[in-house]
C-alpha cells in the first residue's frame, strides 16, 4: 500500500534513522509519542524499513524485537502481523522455592515454636518476631517469583520496539536498559499509567511527538470524543453519527450492553455488578461457566498453555474438579481459534466474587489457585484490563473513575480510543 506521509511524520523517521546510525551509545532509549491516529505504528514501520533491518529470528543474533507490556497487547501485535512477546517473557524467567527451602523454614519455624514456652521474657519477645516473620515467608513461599534472565534474546537483538509504554514503570524499565539495547518506544502520553506509580518513559520529554491527526483518521467521531477526554471537555448527550452515540447509563439495559463487541468500565466493583447483571441477560444464570457460550477471560498468564492475560476463552465440557473444591475442569479454545491440549483446570475464586466479593480471598487462597487457571466473566472488563487492545464496536460504561482530574481524562480517553468504529458512551 502507497502511503503518504506528513511532513512531521517524515521528520520523525529521520529522526528515528539519525539515532539509531549515529547516537544510540550515547541515548540508549529513543521516544516516539503521538495521541490515537498520528500514525506511530506506520512511521515506526517506515523507519525499521529505511535502516533495513528485519524481525529477529529464535535463536538469531542481530534484528528487532517487539514487546509490550500486557499479554493481550502483545497478541493484538501478532494478529496484526508484528512478531511480538510480553516484557515479562522476554527478560525475566519465574523461580521458585525449593523442597529443601520449604523444609529448612519449616523445621525453623517448628523449633521456634517448641522451644518458646521455656524461653525467658526477653528472648521469647525476640522469638515471636521470628515466628511471625517465618509463618509469613511460609504463607508466600509457594507463589512463583521472576527474575532477571540473563540468557534472554534480548542481549543479542540489534533494536527493541516497545509499544503501549505508559504502564511500564521503573523496576521493570531499569530491568530492559541493563541489557544495554537500543530501545525505540512508542507511547501515547494521554493513556493510563501504570496501576502503581507513573510509566517511566513517558514521564520524560519525547524525541518525537506527533500531534497531526493523519487525514484517513481526521473526520472519525471516535477520535473527535477522544481528543475532547484528552483535553478534559464535557462530551454532550446525542449521537455523533450513526455509530458513535453518549447516552444515560439508566437508558441502556443489560441485555442492549451485549450488542457492543465489548463493555469498559472503570473499577472492578462496577466490573462484578455489569458481568453479573450481563450474564444473566445472555442466559446464564449458574454460578460458575457451564462451557455454553459464556464470555471467559483469562486473568494471568499461562505460558505453558499459551493462555495470555486478557485473552477471551472458550470453554467445552465443564465438570467439578474431584480432588479440589476450589477448582473446575473444562477443555479451552483461545479467541484466535487454538485448542489447549488435555482438559485444564481452572480457579472458582473469582467467579465466586461475583456472588459474594471477599477482599481477603486472593491472599488466602494464593497457593490453591497458583497451579490453576485463573479467569472471570468477561462481558465487561476494566480499561487497564482493556488498554493495548481494540474492537469494533465498545460500550464505555463511565462509573467516574479517576481519582484526579488528570487520571479521569487518561481514562476515559483510553476506554474511547478502544473502540474502532463503533462507540457508546453511558454517563
Amino acid at each position: 500500500m502507497n502511503i503518504t506521509v506528513s511532513e512531521a511524520q517524515a521528520n520523525a523517521i529521520r529522526a528515528i534513522r539519525d539515532w539509531f546510525l549515529h547516537r544510540t551509545h550515547e541515548q540508549q532509549v529513543f521516544r516516539t509519542f503521538g495521541y490515537a491516529g498520528t500514525g506511530k505504528t506506520t512511521i515506526t514501520s517506515m523507519a525499521i524499513e529505511a535502516l533495513g533491518l528485519q524481525p529477529m529470528t529464535p535463536g538469531g543474533l542481530g534484528g528487532v524485537l517487539f514487546a509490550a507490556f500486557t499479554g493481550k497487547a502483545v497478541h493484538v501485535m501478532t494478529q496484526k502481523g508484528t512478531p511480538a512477546q510480553t516484557i515479562h517473557s522476554l527478560i525475566y524467567r519465574s523461580s521458585e522455592a525449593t523442597p529443601e527451602e520449604i523444609a529448612r523454614t519449616t523445621e525453623e519455624l517448628a523449633a521456634l515454636e517448641r522451644d518458646l514456652p521455656r524461653m525467658g521474657v526477653g528472648e521469647r519477645g525476640f522469638a515471636q518476631a521470628q515466628i511471625a516473620q517465618l509463618k509469613q515467608r511460609l504463607d508466600h513461599i509457594h507463589e512463583l517469583r521472576f527474575v532477571l534472565n540473563p540468557q534472554s534474546a534480548l542481549r543479542d537483538a540489534d533494536l527493541l520496539v516497545l509499544d503501549e509504554v505508559s504502564m511500564v514503570g521503573e523496576d521493570i524499565a531499569h530491568d530492559l536498559l541493563a541489557f544495554g539495547t537500543p530501545i525505540l518506544v512508542l507511547g501515547d502520553p494521554g493513556q493510563l499509567a501504570p496501576v502503581r506509580g507513573t510509566g517511566f518513559f513517558t514521564h520524560a520529554v519525547p524525541d518525537v511527538m506527533l500531534t497531526e491527526i493523519h487525514r484517513q483518521a481526521a473526520d472519525s467521531p471516535i477520535l473527535q470524543l477522544a481528543t475532547m477526554a484528552r483535553h478534559g471537555q464535557e462530551i454532550p448527550f446525542g449521537a455523533f453519527d450513526d455509530q458513535v452515540w453518549k447516552m444515560s447509563r439508566h437508558a441502556v439495559c443489560p441485555a442492549q450492553m451485549l450488542q457492543g463487541e465489548q463493555v469498559i468500565c472503570g473499577t472492578h466493583a462496577t466490573r462484578r455488578h455489569l458481568n453479573s447483571a450481563m450474564k444473566t441477560a445472555a442466559g446464564f444464570t449458574a454460578d460458575y461457566p457451564s462451557g455454553a457460550g459464556e464470555k471467559i477471560i483469562c486473568l494471568r498468564n499461562r505460558h505453558d498453555l499459551g493462555l495470555i492475560n486478557g485473552m477471551f476463552l472458550t470453554l467445552s465440557d465443564v465438570q467439578g474438579h474431584p480432588h479440589n473444591d476450589r477448582a473446575f475442569r473444562a477443555n479451552v479454545q483461545t479467541d484466535d481459534g487454538l485448542f489447549v491440549p488435555g482438559v485444564q483446570e481452572f480457579w472458582r475464586g473469582e467467579f465466586d466474587d461475583h456472588v459474594r466479593f471477599d477482599p481477603d480471598r486472593q491472599r488466602r487462597e494464593a497457593i490453591a489457585c497458583r497451579r490453576l487457571i485463573q479467569s472471570s466473566w468477561g462481558y465487561a472488563i476494566t480499561c487497564h484490563k482493556a488498554q493495548g487492545s481494540q474492537w469494533s464496536n465498545v460500550v464505555v460504561f463511565d462509573d467516574g473513575f479517576g481519582r484526579t482530574p488528570d487520571d479521569r481524562k487518561r481514562w476515559l480517553y483510553t476506554a474511547i480510543t478502544r473502540a474502532e468504529h463503533g462507540l457508546l458512551l453511558l454517563a
